[in-house]
């Protein structure tokens, strides 16, 4: 039946038909696709669900505070000293800053006033102007040709002069993604083109697969655009950004796992449209259950608290579907439509040996068999070892300063407020509370530490109102996250006032709290699905517990490595690195469910070969042929998926190239490692056990010492011209 199905999306008409049909699906998908960004939402309040603490001040200050203000400052700073001539000129630039776009009416009043909000730091070398932007609930795309109309105003002549505050940090963020949905599938695909060369030794065979990938990528950005704009689905930069390292990773990943299983057929089938319908049919329960491993995987983010996490998951799963589908159709119509001569100058011949049958990895299986206890008990124990630099991972978060990779322009102008004994007046923390009890509310801020004085109550209605006051700390710091706490547990202790606690600073903390709880609700659940979906494939118990072990063991290897790379490697190579380990509190998170789900990938991809060969040869003898089979692709395909995640180091983001490096590491051990050693050494010494409680192998036989992992003899009978 599914090699009825294979052969007919492959037949020697039926390929024209699936070739025009894809070109047409990507052509209209296309114009959806470019306009993805235009539905991007990066706002602060789009990522926290709505029982966080920050989130209700937001909603109870709707009606009073406009959510799309932005609070900017304009830094200046003069080693010698601000003379009275540099602090006139400040101030007249000052009135030039009210007519820049979305400048509020309320700043423009202040600015151009006969006393501009010109702040002197005490010891008379810096200053700061603050004002305010609101361009609307999508303005954050215009911040940067407002911060360019800014930087051309604000100058100071033998002095420096920084954009910091909200505007400024929205400025360097927008400059750090600048134009990186391009380059960065450019990147991928250029690293990706290198592999695909040196693993088919051809010169045309890679068009195909990479063909293939960018059309996944447009066919799947134009669903995406469409369900973000009719259905509410949550897409920002950094979702979009992994959209297409994932696509053309996985894509990549799935064509080398059909070409070579078309290759081997190949050399069995004289037509080539018969040998891609027995391939179809042999790797297509595989590449399915992978992909279905993977959209699973990451559908369970939709129950996290963060919204931008749980948007990030269908995000990625619509794009991981889409390439199975391109995987099994286009790319093959387009194999069989060019014929055996793509694999030139090795094209493989009708009858002709199977070269992996005594290839690299059928003499590491052969090294494996005599010993494969002591194999697996070893590596085991490096792996676990190696799990300790775990312990080393911070996952506090990251402050503002730490947040790039290099030193960005708000960074600098936060720098010199430091420096200088000035507070950002952009970072408060807002208080929400009856309006009877506010008194007692000021009061009760005036005894936090690191709080600077309260402004007057504002009425907001319906009995409530609110204040702010100024934290002395970096927005993201732990010193801010103290405040905030510190400052909830004085409010909330005030009977009758109801009073909640929101802001800049308490907008992190609610997402690190969040992010916390996501870890320990998630992470299981995904464990949970992979592993029934181990068990359905491969119709065993004691299989999927051990897959699941490994893989678990190779992220925890994953992690311990990483941490070591980030405290000691990552700083000689960054202009600008966190101390320590310092990570995201998400990072865990993300690492876990990439790392499982694509891990687990190449587990599936040679445990279904092995149960494959097991009904004929038995487990012990079918591992050794699965692991001859499938090692070198498997290998490829693991290096092409860790490439493709270390573009993600090119996006000048401390996060996302934590995220890069800790998923390549753990893809290379799972292809390297755990799967072509600890999982060939289980199998080797557990045989027939390995599919309990079925009967699959029920003899159950040991190797014999002379045995080779010989293929199967090839078919004759096939009919037709390739």
């Amino acid at each position: 039946m599914h090699r009825q199905i294979a052969g007919r999306l492959t037949g020697r008409m039926s390929k024209w038909v699936v070739l025009a049909v894809v070109i047409v699906a990507t052509a209209g998908m296309g114009a959806f696709s470019s306009k993805l960004t235009e539905v991007q939402n990066n706002e602060a309040a789009s990522w926290l669900p709505g029982s966080a603490e920050s989130t209700k001040v937001a909603e109870e200050l709707s009606g009073t505070v406009d959510p799309n203000e932005i609070p900017t400052l304009v830094v200046y700073e003069r080693d010698s000293g601000l003379t009275p001539d540099d602090l006139a000129e400040i101030a007249a630039q000052a009135a030039e800053l009210a007519g820049v776009d979305g400048v509020t009416e309320e700043s423009q009043t202040l600015l151009t006033g006969s006393q501009p909000p010109v702040v002197v730091s005490p010891d008379g070398r810096a200053a700061f102007v603050p004002f305010v932007w609101d361009f609307g609930p999508d303005g954050w795309t215009e911040v940067p040709d407002a911060a360019e109309q800014v930087r051309d105003i604000a100058t100071l002549d033998g002095g420096s002069v920084h954009l910091a505050g909200y505007g400024g940090q929205a400025a360097d963020a927008a400059e750090a993604f600048e134009g990186i949905d391009g380059a960065l599938l450019l990147t991928a695909l250029g690293v990706v083109v290198v592999i695909l060369l040196f693993t088919y030794r051809s010169p045309v065979l890679w068009m195909l697969p990479i063909f293939s990938a960018v059309v996944a990528y447009t066919i799947s950005g134009g669903v995406v655009y469409l369900l973000a704009k009719y259905a509410d689905l949550t897409v920002n930069g950094q979702s979009q950004a992994i959209l297409g390292i994932l696509v053309i990773g996985a894509g990549t990943d799935y064509a080398l796992l059909l070409v070579a299983r078309y290759r081997e057929e190949l050399r069995r089938h004289e037509d080539r449209h018969e040998a891609m319908a027995f391939a179809l049919h042999r790797a297509a329960p595989a590449i399915l259950a992978s992909a279905a491993t993977v959209v699973v995987g990451l559908l369970c983010l939709v129950v996290a608290d963060l919204n931008s996490t749980a948007g990030l998951g269908p995000v990625l799963a619509v794009g991981v579907a889409v390439t199975f589908l391109v995987m099994v159709t286009l790319l093959p119509a387009l194999l069989v439509i060019c014929g055996r001569w793509l694999f030139w100058p090795k094209r493989p011949a009708f009858d002709s040996p199977e070269p992996t049958a005594t290839g690299f990895w059928a003499r590491v299986g052969g090294r494996i068999a005599p010993r494969p206890r002591a194999v697996w008990a070893v590596t085991a124990g490096l792996l676990l070892i190696a799990c300790l630099g775990v312990l080393k991972l911070d996952t506090s978060g990251l402050s503002t300063e730490d947040t790039y990779t290099k030193e960005l322009d708000s960074i600098q102008g936060q720098a010199v407020l430091v420096e200088h004994g000035l507070q950002d007046t952009s970072n408060t923390v807002q208080v929400v509370a009856a309006t009877d009890a506010m008194d007692d509310v000021a009061t009760t801020l005036g005894d936090v530490d690191g709080l600077g004085e309260a402004t007057e109550p504002t009425e907001i209605g319906g009995g409530r109102s609110y204040l702010e006051a100024t934290i002395e700390h970096d927005i993201s710091s732990p010193a801010a996250f103290t405040v905030v706490t510190d400052t909830r547990d004085a409010v909330h202790g005030i009977d009758g006032a109801g009073a909640l606690v929101g802001g800049g600073s308490a907008f992190y903390l609610d997402t690190k709290v969040a992010s916390e709880r996501d870890n320990k609700v998630i992470i299981p659940i995904v464990l949970a699905v992979v592993f029934l979906i181990l068990v359905g494939l491969l119709r065993s118990l004691l299989a999927p517990v051990l897959l699941i072990g490994t893989v678990v063991l190779s992220f925890g290897a994953a992690l311990g490595i990483s941490a070591m790379i980030f405290d000691y490697v990552l700083p000689l190579v960054f202009d600008q690195w966190p101390d320590g380990a310092n990570v995201d509190p998400g990072f865990p998170l993300f690492a876990f469910v990439f790392l499982v789900a694509l891990g687990i990938d190449y587990n599936i991809f040679l445990m279904t070969r092995v149960r494959e060969e097991t009904l004929a040869r038995g487990t012990r003898r079918g591992t050794l042929v699965g692991l001859a089979s499938t090692g070198g692709v498997i290998t490829s395909a693991g290096l092409v998926l860790a490439a493709t995640f270390l573009v993600l180091g090119t996006i000048p983001v401390v996060f996302l190239a934590e995220l890069g490096i800790a998923v390549a590491l753990g893809v290379l051990l799972d292809t390297m490692i755990v799967r072509s050693v600890l999982v060939t050494a289980l199998n080797l010494d557990l045989g027939g056990k390995i599919w309990w409680p079925s009967k699959l192998d029920a003899e159950d036989a040991p190797l014999e010492p002379a045995q080779e992992p010989v293929k199967e003899p090839a078919t004759t009978g096939s009919t037709g011209r390739a």
